[in-house]
């Protein structure tokens, strides 16, 4: 694929899940790889196994790391760790807090690093894994909600502001992916998610026929177009049926 061929790559929550069947992708296609996460050996795992180069650490401090690594410049990056916070306002000031700095200032801060760079040479890809959360909204997980609803409003922001500057964006936004994050949602998860849920590799493949295509939103899940529109039109009927939703998951958890 010639957009990613010798290009530079760096796919942030990489040991597993997602973030690795992208890594594997961008690898397979001919881009010189770097993999992070927080777990050291699992971002070593998954770059061993594909030739790429491991740099452990918060993504949200990766781009000077990852560009040593490279030895210059980055021309793609995936802005793809994120956290599953659930509950509601009751949940602990340290959740939101967590979620908020993962999944939303860990982008801005990417960006605040690598804008710049695009904009002096005029050409850069920013991918952000959101969430089908972060277009509709996700229930028993306000935090996970919200902060997702942030990434994609900064991902559209991107998108809007330097597209005729030579900066491409992407937002992932798929309902279940088989990853150690949907085994850890529960019963919102096995009523919600599970039955639909996809491969990481399906995402990936998504992802690059978004690319291919010029496309912003990458919707791993077709149907999900049809739920945000029907959410526009008719919000009320909506927010009726997620809350249907709500009461069949407070039945399942014994609650009611």
């Amino acid at each position: 694929m010639a957009v990613v061929r010798d290009k530079t790559v760096v796919v942030t929550g990489a040991g597993g899940g997602i973030g690795a069947a992208l890594a594997r992708r961008f690898a397979a296609e001919g881009a010189r790889v770097v993999v992070n996460d927080l777990d050291e050996a699992k971002a070593k795992r998954t770059a061993d196994a594909i030739g790429a180069v491991a740099v452990a650490g918060d993504a949200s401090a990766v781009v000077p790391a990852a560009r040593e690594a490279l030895g210059g410049g980055i021309d793609i990056f995936c802005a793809n760790a994120g956290v599953g916070t659930g509950g509601g306002p009751d949940a602990p000031e340290e959740d939101w807090a967590l979620a908020w700095d993962v999944n939303v200032m860990a982008h801005v801060r990417a960006a605040r690093e690598l804008v710049p760079e695009w904009l002096e040479r005029g050409s850069g890809r920013f991918i952000s894994t959101v969430s089908a959360a972060g277009l509709l909204t996700m229930v028993a997980a306000a935090p996970y909600s919200v902060t997702k609803h942030g990434a994609y409003a900064f991902a559209e922001w991107l998108s809007l502001t330097y597209r005729h500057r030579g900066i491409d964006v992407h937002a992932i936004c798929p309902q279940g992916v088989r990853t150690d994050m949907l085994a850890a949602t529960g019963t919102a998860g096995d009523l919600v998610l599970t039955p639909t849920a996809v491969e990481p590799e399906d995402v990936a493949e998504a992802l690059f026929a978004a690319m291919a295509e010029g496309r912003f939103l990458v919707l791993p899940h077709p149907e999900v177009a049809d739920y945000y529109t029907a959410r526009a039109a008719e919000p009320d009927r909506w927010l009726g049926g997620m809350n249907h939703l709500q009461r069949k998951l407070e039945q399942a958890d014994g609650r009611s």
